[in-house]
């Protein structure tokens, strides 16, 4: 069996990137989440002044240079997007910010958009699954037409998304969007460390069967409630900046409970790990300080960023911040 734990996470980034028709679409019935307002200059100011640092941060050195490296939320609440102090810095002090995929650049929403819509095509779900889709679709407060251009697995992706609303967790508060803007403003450079094809290649599940299997248990777990408090709690742990709990994570998420599981585990996570660890040590070469933003998850474990870049031969040293 296929479990949601995998696509569940990498949902995140989709919603973020393409998230706005269905930010368009979301219902304004009493049981929806209110849509998140634009802010205003001085809800900004407020938020830099206010902020904490939130996430996790490890200070990388190399051949006399030091970078950053940062575990980021793709989804989160307003107050968490603004970056405290510690993360500011290090921010500032880089002259590139590299992400997994830019947010703010138009061929990468092109892209993502003709590699879904291409895909989408290519899985025709059974009649029953179809009405349990539309069902949750109303139920996330999202019209028939929000998620087309999506293939059904990632339709089930997005509404477990949608579901942490009610928790105030929002794609338009991910902190990738924020960190993209905040550079732009400061004239930095920004960069994707992966292609549009190689993030779909991930996400997307390899054989129509897996992808029925996955729309399956999928559905199941947003039908019985399982879904949203996953997703609250890891946003809490990133929130919290906890370090132990986050390396623990496999103890917790029920992630890797099947061969299946492990499988769609490591095309996620440890197949991409070297070669993002491979660009974020070629544009540190450049002798320029580089903060690297990529998903929290992406960091645990002798398979995650930091141990590669220790093994690239990175002086790694995490950043703690004072509570």
């Amino acid at each position: 069996m296929i479990r949601w734990g995998t696509l569940r996470r990498a949902a995140a980034l989709f919603v973020l990137l393409l998230g706005s028709r269905s930010a368009d679409a979301q219902g304004t019935g009493p049981a929806c989440p209110p849509s998140p307002a634009p802010l205003s200059n001085a809800q900004r100011q407020a938020g830099l002044r206010d902020a904490r640092d939130h996430g996790f941060l490890w200070r990388i050195r190399k051949n006399g240079v030091t970078s950053h490296l940062y575990g980021t939320l793709h989804v989160a609440r307003r107050a968490w997007m603004f970056p405290g102090p510690q993360v500011r810095a290090a921010l500032e002090a880089a002259g590139t910010l590299a992400l997994e995929l830019d947010p703010l650049d138009a061929s990468v929403q092109r892209a993502l958009a003709e590699g879904m819509a291409a895909h989408a095509a290519t899985l025709e779900l059974p009649a029953a699954l179809r009405a349990r889709l539309a069902l949750r679709l109303r139920a996330e407060c999202l019209s028939a037409t929000s998620l087309d251009g999506f293939g059904p697995e990632m339709r089930v992706a997005l509404l477990s998304v949608a579901a942490g609303r009610r928790d105030g967790l929002e794609p338009t508060y991910g902190i990738d969007l924020y960190l993209a803007g905040f550079a732009r403003s400061a004239a930095k450079r920004v960069v994707s460390l992966e292609t549009p094809q190689e993030q779909l290649q991930a996400l997307h599940m390899p054989t129509p069967a897996e992808a029925l299997a996955m729309v399956e248990n999928g559905l199941a777990e947003l039908e019985a409630g399982r879904a949203r408090p996953m997703l609250m709690r890891m946003a809490q742990v990133w929130a919290d900046a906890d370090h132990d709990t986050l390396m623990r994570y496999d103890d917790w998420c029920e992630c890797r409970t099947t061969a299946a599981d492990i499988v769609s585990m490591k095309r996620l996570l440890d197949d991409r790990n070297p070669a993002l660890a491979e660009r974020i040590d070629a544009l540190h070469a450049g002798g320029a300080p580089v903060f690297a933003a990529v998903g929290s998850l992406h960091m645990i474990g002798p398979l995650g960023l930091p141990a590669l870049l220790a093994q690239r031969g990175f002086t790694v040293e995490r950043v703690e911040y004072p509570r």
